[in-house]
């Protein structure tokens, strides 16, 4: 990832909606949610979860799947791995004060 494209997902990222949809997505797994899910996992209405949903596809932090009329929203974890990448490795040269920081225990 370069400072470009971080700068674009961290945009994303900046609003709350966004970021809820975001951990809405993490917590479903791999199964994903459906649009309507996702806008009442948010408090949105459709049409607003709809324009939130696009303007993250459009940086790869979610792909969406077609499944006959609907359509399944997953979190694109490969992609939110690679901002994080960015933020340690690029952003903060690996500093041994940051990388302390993020030693986080496994949920059980």
């Amino acid at each position: 990832m370069n400072e470009e494209n971080a700068l674009s997902v961290f945009s994303v990222l900046s609003n709350a909606t966004r970021l809820r949809i975001l951990k809405a997505l993490v917590t479903a797994g791999d199964k994903g949610l459906l649009a309507g899910e996702i806008a009442t996992a948010v408090d949105a209405t459709p049409s607003r979860a709809s324009f939130h949903l696009s303007s993250m596809a459009e940086t790869g932090l979610i792909s969406s799947e077609r499944q006959s009329r609907q359509i399944i929203y997953s979190a694109n974890y490969e992609r939110i791995g690679e901002l994080v990448k960015y933020l340690l490795e690029d952003c903060c040269q690996n500093s041994p004060a940051v990388l302390s920081c993020c030693d986080i225990p496994k949920a059980k």
